[in-house]
């Protein structure tokens, strides 16, 4: 119950373990078309190029910089915690020229302080994350990709944590690249980063194209922009290995295919704005079983993610002594924190398979047990009944 990996859906385990095909089987090709749709309405798009990267979320997030961005072009990431910084350190590593506008941890970035910036620095990227779990916070991004159309400039957002669990809306947010991951609100295991891209990052894209050697055909021009700068995540060749070209740029990593193709089939079949009602319902009474206890919540209320709580250790408490009874007790993991967080909150995540009802009530009930037992006071079975009640 951590803010991810969390327990993955049996029917995506069972589906992990069929048999493997090649990637040019004609049913294996029928598996990447189905994956390709089933994707589409879970970013909330209707964008040709949807489809996987293979790799962790972090795949999908390396391979939307490197092609998006050059060395030297400017990029301007909206930075709230960790994984802002994480988009600092790949587009640095990548020979970018980084700005940024932040906000303190805990809170998210104004989007007239977004647009003053991108007036200020004219980048030829936006990079963004939709929700962070280091801060538990979601980045508002209504209205931020008309700005950056406006100003000529490409929006990326990271939406590992909230996909499949919060509204992605890629069409709406005008956005150029979105990526996930399967760890989280898909309830799959990490290894496989969905990720979908407009028009117009196609096209950009495929201009930097350049066919690996041993590969060269001759209905494959290359592009006349500058080479990606990396191989396995090139964007431009794996749309023409997903796409009617069938370019042998890697070899699919089949099984984790089925189960993003599962999981896929999971949450629509679920239904989206049922499964977001659930999520928000689970993070709902998370919020309200700890503040029960007399613990406070970490960040702004108006913008903290619905699947992710922070929760501030309480002074005098040892907040890995919890940690290491609530696993050694109860079988139940919590997350701890990063950066100027570490050792000042826990985080319990209620993602995809885990936000259900009677998980969300067992890990606030064990989390009751071990507290006292550490000689923090509260009513007993408070905190239980309290998110109980805000489930409905």
């Amino acid at each position: 119950m951590g803010p991810g990996p969390v327990n993955a859906h049996p029917r995506v385990l069972r589906a992990m373990a069929a048999d493997l095909l090649g990637q040019f089987d004609p049913e294996m090709t029928g598996y990447m078309n189905e994956v390709m749709a089933l994707y589409r309405p879970i970013f909330g798009t209707d964008n040709r190029w949807t489809f996987l990267v293979d790799g962790t979320a972090r795949a999908g997030i390396e391979a939307a910089l490197v092609s998006l961005a050059a060395p030297g072009d400017r990029v301007l990431v909206v930075k709230f915690g960790r994984f802002g910084l994480l988009l600092t350190e790949i587009l640095e590593r990548l020979g970018a020229v980084v700005e940024t506008v932040e906000a303190p941890w805990g809170e998210t970035v104004p989007l007239d302080a977004i647009a003053e910036a991108i007036a200020r620095t004219g980048p030829k990227v936006v990079a963004c994350v939709h929700g962070d779990t280091s801060t538990t916070m979601a980045q508002p991004l209504d209205g931020l990709g008309a700005l950056c159309r406006a100003a000529g400039t490409y929006l990326y957002v990271d939406a590992t944590a909230t996909i499949g669990g919060m509204a992605v809306a890629a069409d709406r947010w005008e956005a150029d690249i979105v990526t996930g991951g399967l760890q989280k609100c898909l309830g799959g295991p990490s290894g496989s980063a969905p990720i979908t891209l407009s028009a117009r990052a196609a096209e950009h894209i495929a201009g930097r194209r350049h066919v690996e050697q041993g590969i060269r055909r001759a209905d494959i021009a290359d592009g006349a922009g500058a080479r990606i700068g990396s191989n396995y995540f090139d964007l431009a060749m794996i749309m023409d290995y997903w796409g009617e070209k069938r370019l042998n740029h890697h070899t699919e990593a089949t099984t984790m295919l089925y189960g993003a193709r599962e999981c896929a089939r999971v949450v629509l079949a679920e239904g989206l704005e049922r499964r977001f009602a659930r999520h928000a319902a689970a993070g709902r009474a998370v919020t309200a079983g700890v503040r029960a206890m007399g613990l406070t919540v970490f960040g702004d209320d108006r913008f903290r993610m619905t699947n992710v709580t922070g929760i501030l250790i309480p002074k005098g408490v040892d907040g890995e002594r919890v940690r290491t009874a609530m696993r050694e007790h109860f079988e139940i993991e919590i997350g701890s924190a990063f950066g100027p967080l570490q050792g000042r909150i826990w985080r319990i995540g209620a993602m995809g398979y885990n936000a259900m009802k009677h998980k969300v009530l067992l890990t606030l009930g064990a989390l009751e047990a071990v507290l006292r037992a550490e000689g923090y006071r509260f009513p007993a079975g408070a905190g239980v009944d309290a998110a109980l009640e805000a489930w409905s």
